[in-house]
């Protein structure tokens, strides 16, 4: 499924800026802010088609 590669490649992508944001690095911890809304919208994305894989399955059971 590719909305899940999606989600576990931002969430990879995260780890330097999280590392450095743990340092006192301010502008790491904007952009791991920023990812972090982008993980958040990656995860609803998989969530939306795990649903409609459901609700389609159902129709066809």
């Amino acid at each position: 499924m590719q909305e899940y590669e999606n989600l576990k490649r931002l969430v990879m992508e995260i780890e330097e800026d999280l590392r450095k944001a743990e340092g006192g690095n301010k502008a790491a911890g904007t952009r791991v802010r920023k990812q972090m809304q982008e993980i958040k919208n990656a995860a609803q994305d998989v969530r939306v088609k795990i649903l409609a894989a459901r609700e389609t399955g159902e129709e066809n059971g």
